[in-house]
């Protein structure tokens, strides 16, 4: 038995239908996708993968790189999606912690990437759609594979996700923690063989990943599998298609476009929103245009999906909905973990099959993020009304969400503070029409200092990957502090908090 594998892979091999409808390019049959999976099983096992090995992977979104994943469940090793956008000093840490025995990269970049791969002693390969000494090798394979057994403790994916302290940890989840959560939102969601999603998430991403992929692979449907997000393919794409996921990014820009109206989207069911907060007007002007109400959900790299607006029923703007079925959550003092009474402000905290058993070669770190009852705790602070809608209200680690990816302040400051003429930085998140948030920094100069936003952003550029850079920077003569020393970001966010607002 190999649960995920055999629940979302191994039933392809019965389609003849397209699963993967590639715009431009045709589409790939599910007994077409199984076989690939089979042949990068093989190849990988060529290459001395066994279970428990770790695969890494930073490359373009493509067929082959969805086969990749298919190919790491039905083997046993565990899947690492590297972002597209981290720089070789990120990648660095991430291949020197997690060890994996290979990393694969896009075609092309074998010479830049090689000397870090080799001095952290893996090796390299490289994907691209057609393309690659991964994707040869896999071309020269059987296409016959046995999935290796599995329980659902046994660890499939491990996705970092960066700490305040700007040191990352790996997420490490279960074949039961993808499996679990997967069946749920098949479920809620309503999916069906008869579905047919747009898909312009990146695969790095929990999102795009687990959600989207695994979704409409356990369901039986399809998906139209774009590169990227690229508006006239959406708006190209929307009549063939019943459902879309996106971020609040896809949203703006479609409601930029006349185009969008309700003839558009007359053979949509399902529109879904997640990964950074959905701002209530979005929501509400969505709706006008389109008929259709953004059903926005709540989840966690850790945890995957925790809650959702209903299907049926009343999907509330500015709010993250109801736990999924299988999830418990409750809101608790950040101190002293005692529940606090509806309606008040705690910290989030979710049990359930959906969360991850800890972070990789971290245990004591998780130790600290689980209540002894086994609560896990998010950091997010959120408060729930009376019909057990939840809404969150902010992060107890100053956490910014850009785009659906996570940037902790600590780790952009480091950099910024690193600076000549630099004196300190503080980082803070402001709402942001497309993106959710917006990376802001508020700059302090040293005495006599030339700095400029354009010499900040230009010594980023190299350290730090393109999501985590501010979009905006200002510059002050000192950061305010409390009687502690502190810096009060409260007080930057309330200066500052409007810096992308359509008005200035």
């Amino acid at each position: 038995m190999n649960p995920l594998a055999d629940a979302i892979v191994t039933p392809l091999a019965e389609r003849d239908d397209p699963v993967l409808i590639l715009p431009g390019s045709g589409c790939l049959t599910g007994r077409a996708l199984f076989e690939l999976s089979g042949r990068m099983a093989n190849a990988l096992t060529g290459l001395g993968i066994k279970p428990g090995d770790r695969v890494a992977m930073q490359t373009e979104k493509s067929p082959s790189a969805l086969a990749l994943y298919l190919a790491c469940l039905r083997v046993g090793a565990l899947f690492l999606p590297l972002n597209t956008a981290y720089t070789p000093a990120e990648l660095d840490y991430f291949l020197g912690d997690a060890k994996p025995r290979i990393a694969i990269c896009d075609p092309g970049l074998e010479t830049a990437l090689g000397q870090i791969v080799q001095a952290q002693g893996a090796r390299l390969l490289s994907l691209g759609a057609a393309e690659g000494t991964l994707y040869k090798a896999a071309q020269n394979a059987c296409a016959e594979f046995t999935n290796a057994p599995r329980s659902e403790d046994d660890l499939a994916a491990i996705l970092y996700t960066s700490g305040t302290t700007g040191l990352s940890k790996g997420a490490m989840l279960s074949h039961g923690n993808l499996l679990s959560n997967a069946d749920a939102l098949v479920d809620v969601w309503r999916f069906t063989g008869d579905d047919t999603l747009v898909h312009a998430l990146p695969i790095f991403h929990v999102h795009g990943l687990f959600v989207a992929s695994n979704v409409l692979l356990r369901a039986g449907g399809r998906m139209i599998f774009l590169p990227k997000f690229d508006l006239d393919s959406v708006i190209a794409c929307l009549p063939q298609a019943t459902s879309m996921m996106g971020v609040p990014t896809f949203y703006t820009r479609l409601l930029d476009d006349p185009r969008l109206d309700r003839t558009l989207v007359r053979h949509m069911r399902l529109f879904i929103s997640g990964s950074a907060p959905l701002l209530a007007e979005t929501h509400q002007e969505f709706e006008t245009r389109t008929g259709h109400r953004i059903l926005e959900r709540y989840g966690m790299t850790e945890t995957l999906m925790n809650t959702s607006n209903p299907y049926d029923g009343e999907r509330r703007a500015g709010s993250v909905g109801l736990p999924l079925p299988g999830v418990e959550t409750r809101i608790a003092d950040p101190e002293t973990g005692l529940e606090v009474a509806t309606g008040e402000t705690g910290v989030l905290e979710v049990r359930g099959a959906n969360v991850f058993g800890g972070y990789w070669r971290m245990p004591e770190k998780a130790a600290e993020e689980f209540r002894p009852d086994g609560y896990f705790i998010t950091g997010d602070l959120a408060k729930v009304d009376a019909d057990g809608y939840i809404t969150i209200v902010g992060r107890v680690k100053d956490l910014v969400i850009s785009g659906g990816y996570n940037v902790y302040p600590k780790e952009v400051e480091a950099v910024i503070d690193s600076i000549e003429g630099v004196l300190e930085s503080a980082v803070i998140g402001a709402p942001h029409p497309d993106f959710g948030e917006g990376v802001v920094a508020i700059v302090a100069k040293s005495p006599g200092s030339v700095v400029t936003p354009e010499i900040i952003l230009d010594s980023l550029s190299g350290s730090l990957a393109r999501f985590k850079q501010p979009k905006r920077i200002f510059f002050v003569d000192h950061l305010p502090r409390n009687t502690m020393g502190k810096v009060q970001k409260n007080a930057l966010r309330d200066s500052y908090g409007s810096a992308f607002s359509r008005t200035t």
